[in-house]
């Protein structure tokens, strides 16, 4: 919803834009003879358009570096979570039995140092 709040004054505000700047501009790259006429509007919000792709392209490629990184360290995270609960299920099969057996009270030791 806020999203919405904020796009819909900037969607205005480009609708604006565009009917009041109908005048018409022409628009050619220099080694070329090729001439393309539009509307202010379109060349502006054109280029705009342009800068924006421009500016995500390299926003995503700078990025790759740490997608790689976080991709290997959540493979690396993966593989180590597996071998945990492999030493678990090992350790599980290979306890001995830790129960303490009892002893009989006519077997005990006596004490050092006294004869019976």
């Amino acid at each position: 919803m806020l999203a919405l709040l904020l796009a819909a004054p900037l969607l205005l505000l480009l609708v604006l834009f565009a009917i009041s700047n109908t005048a018409p501009v022409e628009l050619q790259l220099w080694p070329f003879d090729f001439v393309w006429q539009l509307p202010l509007a379109g060349a502006v919000l054109g280029a705009a358009f342009l800068a924006f792709l421009l500016g995500a392209v390299l926003a995503w490629g700078s990025g790759l570096h740490y997608r790689a990184r976080a991709h290997q360290l959540q493979n690396a995270a993966r593989l180590l979570e597996a071998e945990v609960s492999e030493l678990r299920a090992q350790q599980a099969t290979q306890v001995p039995n830790t129960q303490a057996t009892p002893v009989s009270a006519g077997t005990a030791l006596a004490p050092a140092g006294r004869t019976a």
